[in-house]
């Protein structure tokens, strides 16, 4: 046994293949030789993932982003990042070498990711089904604030409901956000003022969110969270820390003392329950919250 680790960890080092390890936050916790050759990593460091893009992305290294808004390609790919047990695409170092990329994650969070160099191939080829990468994520993503849309939370969540066992405990949650008086927002300081704080608002809650849930827009000032393999109390927690990061934000640099708040409903997923009901159970809750005062989680009938 001794010897087929060794050989194993021998094999994992001298491949030209790229291959990483993360945590369910995100954290780097293995990465062979290739990779950190290719990602201008040293042997001790082990970044979350969206440091290392800023870190590469502002010395020029590892991936090719060319995009005017580069926190908002960070929050775009993480509502996609680890959402899924298996993703394939293809990516481009800024060293010309292009890539193709395969992440595989586990029940608990853990990504495995592997890449092989396909510079070889066909520049027309490769070019062909970059394009329709960009279209399949057009079509998952919430144009302003670059968090999933509503087609893309509503399939998840159907994922969800069909991932529970046939017969055995059930388990997951789903929140539904809404920013408390956005019409008087819009009324008050303008519709461009009101779609920052829309952007404010994702870009303070995804962080939050963990590897195998999800975070997304599904209508005007509505989001909603997907919260798998989560029990009603740990959904509540996480739904308690959005609440109090959007509570303490100052987003408008013109206007210093402006604040907003949100209010949330959650619901936690009863056997044989289908996708249209935990939704509406989730709806209602958000209901009894904004009428309650605001600025709380109310949580829908168990």
């Amino acid at each position: 046994m001794d010897d087929l680790q060794a050989r194993l960890a021998s094999l994992r080092d001298d491949t030209e293949a790229f291959i990483a390890l993360y945590d369910q936050r995100d954290r780097l916790r293995y990465a062979n030789r290739a990779f950190r050759a290719a990602f201008a990593l040293n042997e001790t460091e082990t970044p979350l993932w969206p440091d290392l893009m800023r870190r590469n992305h502002a010395l020029g290294l590892g991936t090719v982003i060319s995009v005017p808004d580069f926190e908002a390609w960070v929050v775009s790919a993480q509502s996609r990042r680890g959402k899924v047990p298996f993703r394939a695409f293809e990516t481009d170092l800024v060293d010309g070498r292009w890539l193709w990329m395969t992440e595989t994650v586990d029940r608990s969070g853990w990504m495995l990711c592997i890449a092989n160099d396909i510079t070889h191939l066909r520049a027309d080829e490769r070019t062909l089904r970059q394009d329709r990468d960009f279209a399949v994520k057009a079509s998952q993503t919430d144009e302003l604030t670059g968090v999933s849309n509503r087609r893309y939370m509503m399939a998840q969540l159907e994922a969800m409901i069909r991932s529970q066992p046939a017969d055995g405990p059930v388990s997951g949650c789903i929140s539904i956000l809404d920013i408390d008086f956005f019409k008087g927002i819009n009324d008050l300081y303008g519709h461009q003022t009101g779609d920052e704080i829309l952007l404010d608002f994702a870009r303070r809650v995804h962080p939050i969110v963990r590897r195998h849930d999800c975070f997304g827009r599904i209508g005007g000032e509505e989001f909603m969270l997907i919260l798998p393999e989560t029990t009603l109390a740990e959904g509540e927690w996480i739904v308690d820390r959005v609440l109090e990061t959007v509570r303490t934000a100052r987003p408008l640099l013109s206007v210093p003392l402006f604040s907003y708040t949100c209010s949330a409903g959650i619901a936690a997923l009863r056997p044989g329950e289908t996708a249209k009901e935990i939704y509406s159970r989730a709806d209602a809750a958000l209901y009894d919250a904004k009428h309650s005062g605001r600025d709380r989680m109310a949580v829908g009938a168990r």
